[in-house]
């Protein structure tokens, strides 16, 4: 949550790039010490460390990929952070599961069954680190730093088309004419501000206040509330007592709750990559939300009416074992995705860093509440915890279809239009002005659906 809610200025200054690359230095830092442990205090600075890099990349890395992206493919692109996600979770589990019998599994365990694991997290850090080096800036960054040059270079590695191709060019104007009315408005909202903190903190402040940004950031940040409060966490923190609480015990549990439960999830986010910039987010979201909230009912009923007898009844106790694995499945298909795309898509370039960090901020305050109050619900109200997620998968239906509009395939620097923002007679005179400064045509204007169409089919068909 700090490394989530301190980075937007970080990402503005150092570029979303160098703030990956920084964010793994402090993860490296961070699993040396855990893996060196000699005392539980070691362990809990090294997860602090590792934990505020973890917060900046779930900032960062939509946000880098969101602003790389076309967008007929945003959606698609962002939603691969959740695939890696999905991935390490899955590699995570087995690995302890083997590592475990390191030198037995009582008195006798070797401190290598988890030393080892938690060595081997710097690997795949190493890996993004140096990968770092290789990685473009994104136009938008670069432009709000006045590096047109660099940006138009940027789009040309990209998108894979010449300097000359009009279809870029119309991309560029259009990145150009938000970052201009973004520094034009800011500059006659906050005169005489020419301190950069003064300046975050009042950009920070216009999200509270300023009423359209102000409903993006409701949007952004109760998706991530909700997302964690339809259970996703409880259930990959506490699987073996779940499942041991649905009559499965033995040696088979620890592979049920851990092995099995990241397998589903990670072939249920490829589905997602694949439909997200066909059906669109809130299509998505809304068979999603279904699947999880009839997920959550069927294994409550089955906890309540079998909770006394799973030992004579061990095909209720599957039963219940299968919709806890498809409410992994519909959540990896559905919000586990859409949670990253939509902060990172929705906001204008000025408060875009700041905003997406509350949002990420916001996911992570929640995880902490959901695994601080589930094994105490388990206990106390046993299946009606079941019911408690189940009443915010009915939440979200509702919520995404009346209040959230659809992102697909609308561009950043567009989303304005969408929620409210430049209608003013002041700041549509603006806009014109800045458009026709830069040679952004009517004419200009109509190819833009056909240039969004024509850039994401050149680059499907060279990859």
């Amino acid at each position: 949550m700090v490394g989530a809610l301190v980075n937007g200025p970080i990402a503005d200054g150092l570029s979303r790039r160098w703030t990956i690359l920084l964010a793994n230095v402090i993860f490296l830092i961070g699993s040396i010490i855990q893996a060196a442990s000699v005392n539980v205090p070691m362990i809990f600075v090294g997860r602090f460390i590792a934990g505020v890099s973890i917060g900046q990349l779930s900032m960062v890395v939509p946000l880098y990929l969101s602003e790389l992206a076309p967008p007929n493919l945003r959606g698609s692109l962002v939603a691969l952070q959740q695939l890696g996600i999905t991935v390490g979770i899955m590699i995570a589990f087995w690995l302890d599961y083997g590592t475990q019998h390191i030198g037995g599994t009582g008195d006798g365990q070797s401190p290598a069954a988890w030393r080892l694991p938690l060595a081997l997290q710097c690997v795949p850090s190493m890996i993004l680190a140096g990968g770092t080096f290789f990685l473009p800036y994104t136009p938008r960054w670069l432009l709000m730093k006045d590096r047109e040059e660099e940006a138009l270079n940027t789009l040309v590695r990209i998108r894979r088309v010449p300097q000359t191709d009009p279809r870029l060019k119309l991309e560029l104007l259009e990145i150009k004419v938000a970052a201009r009315f973004d520094n034009e408005t800011t500059a006659e909202m906050y005169p005489g501000i020419n301190s950069k903190f003064q300046l975050t903190a009042q950009r920070y402040k216009s999200l509270f206040v300023v009423r359209h940004l102000n409903r993006r950031l409701l949007i952004a940040c109760l998706l991530q509330i909700i997302q964690q409060f339809t259970g996703i966490n409880a259930i990959i923190y506490y699987a073996p007592r779940i499942f041991q609480n649905i009559g499965l015990s033995g040696n088979s549990v620890d592979l049920l709750a851990t092995g099995v439960v990241g397998v589903i999830n990670f072939f249920s986010t490829i589905p997602a990559i694949m439909f997200m910039d066909r059906w669109g987010r809130k299509k998505v979201l809304l068979i999603g939300g279904v699947g999880m909230g009839v997920s959550q009912l069927i294994v409550g009923t089955l906890y309540a009416v079998y909770r006394d007898s799973w030992d004579s009844n061990k095909s209720a106790g599957w039963a219940a074992a299968f919709f806890v694995w498809a409410y992994i499945a519909n959540f990896a298909f559905s919000i586990g995705c859409v949670n990253w795309i939509i902060p990172s898509e929705i906001f204008p370039p000025g408060v875009r860093s700041q905003a997406v960090g509350l949002a990420i901020g916001t996911n992570w305050l929640s995880n902490f509440i959901v695994a601080l109050i589930t094994p105490r619900m388990l206990e106390a109200i046993t299946f009606g915890t079941f019911y408690f997620f189940l009443a915010f998968c009915i939440v979200l239906i509702v919520w995404v279809f009346f209040f959230v509009p659809e992102t697909k395939g609308v561009r950043i620097e567009e989303m304005d239009k969408l929620f409210g923002g430049n209608q003013g007679a002041a700041d549509m005179t603006r806009m014109a002005i800045i458009r026709r400064d830069l040679g952004l045509t009517s004419d200009a204007g109509d190819l833009k659906t056909k240039a969004d169409v024509d850039v994401g089919v050149s680059e499907v068909e060279k990859v």
